[in-house]
């Protein structure tokens, strides 16, 4: 079967789907892969470099499974093989019409932020892998439009004191910003909302912040704040953020508008040249004042809203996110052949819709199509 592997199509975007490597892993387990033209260039995969594991380059490649970071457009939507498989970050909520013309199509969807949150699972979560470089990305972009140093300095002309960095958001994310703040030399403190952070930031090496609202949820997860805790949380964070030089906030959540964690208010009360970095800007942003891509000055304050961070670091990015696809596209196939295991709950959790039914729920329920749960394959014994 073909393995159909595309040039991503959206603006600024440097990251590809597979890696020459990983392409060579899938020959070498008897697949047919067709690399579009120039998909692996911006992360300086050549396809040349495609070409000699086994690869075939062509201009408009189709398969029987359809490989993007990125979900595609309505246009390129309408071109994917019949009856194919499509994997992807799709966040089908937010494209609901891509979904619609896939279902049509009678595609199986996969979508990379389904993916459930279990330790089995962990070798192929390209949430997980993506948030790393988005975190350590924030963290840089801090140091580069903060125009002082970061780091204590004791020099001949005088001592500089370490700039103090706020991060909120203690998930892969921000533990990945903590981490490289932290290299640099800054003085790193640490919020979120889930009680387990503190020992997972303090061991980053942050300063966790105590501020008396939690929102604990099953698996060590948040549940979402309530407006009374919201307003309460906001209040209590107007110091800690008043305090800092740097402000990074990670809270992304795939699928949905990022929180509000950083009021005009807190932004006002920050000394003149201090930064927020928001790296969840590409979700609305975690700060009121952000707009993604842009830098907004506010009363001397600069709000950072990055685009896209992972596209930063094309090849980096790409070698995980890569590696993320080989482990769930092997419980959809394998010896160049698709077999998902239906009884697989990764496979059952990353689906949308299979054979123009759809199977997840709250896509179902935004479309306004029945919800077709997948039932559990009954197999014969030997």
């Amino acid at each position: 079967m073909n393995i159909a592997l595309f040039r991503e199509s959206r603006e600024g975007e440097t990251r590809v789907a597979l890696t020459p490597d990983a392409v060579k892993s899938l020959v070498g387990d008897g697949w047919t892969v067709l690399v579009q033209r120039g998909a692996g260039q911006a992360a300086h995969f050549t396809d040349e470099a495609y070409q000699a594991v086994g690869a075939s380059v062509v201009d408009d490649p189709s398969g029987d499974v359809n490989l993007r970071v990125n979900p595609p457009t309505l246009e390129e939507a309408a071109r994917v093989a019949e009856g194919s498989l499509h994997l992807s970050f799709l966040s089908p909520l937010l494209n609901l019409a891509v979904v619609k013309v896939l279902v049509e199509r009678r595609v199986t969807i996969a979508s990379f932020d389904l993916l459930p949150r279990i330790s089995r699972a962990q070798y192929m979560d390209a949430l997980s892998s993506q948030a790393t470089v988005s975190g350590y990305r924030a963290a840089l972009a801090g140091a580069t439009y903060f125009d002082r140093f970061l780091p204590l300095l004791t020099t001949a002309a005088g001592t500089i004191r370490p700039a103090k960095v706020l991060v909120m958001g203690v998930g892969v994310a921000g533990l990945q910003a903590i981490a490289t703040a932290k290299r640099l030399g800054a003085k790193v403190r640490a919020y979120d909302v889930r009680s387990a952070a503190k020992e997972e930031a303090e061991s980053a090496g942050a300063t966790f912040v105590k501020l008396g609202v939690t929102a604990d949820a099953a698996g060590g997860y948040a549940r979402e704040l309530t407006e009374e805790e919201r307003t309460a949380q906001q209040a209590a964070l107007l110091g800690e953020v008043a305090a800092a030089d740097i402000v990074i906030t990670t809270a992304a959540v795939p699928g949905r508008r990022s929180p509000i964690l950083v009021t005009t208010a807190m932004v006002e009360a920050m000394g003149e040249g201090s930064l927020v970095i928001d790296m969840a800007a590409d979700g609305g942003g975690n700060c009121e004042l952000t707009r993604v891509g842009e830098v907004v000055e506010h009363q001397g304050v600069r709000v950072v809203g990055l685009k896209n961070p992972p596209s930063e670091m094309g090849a980096s990015a790409s070698f995980m996110f890569a590696n993320n696809v080989l482990k769930l596209l092997g419980l959809f196939g394998a010896k160049g052949q698709l077999a998902p295991d239906w009884n697989d709950e990764v496979v059952v959790g990353v689906t949308v819709a299979r054979d123009g039914k759809v199977t997840h729920a709250p896509t179902a329920e935004a479309l306004g199509v029945a919800h077709e749960a997948i039932a559990p394959e009954v197999k014969e014994n030997a």
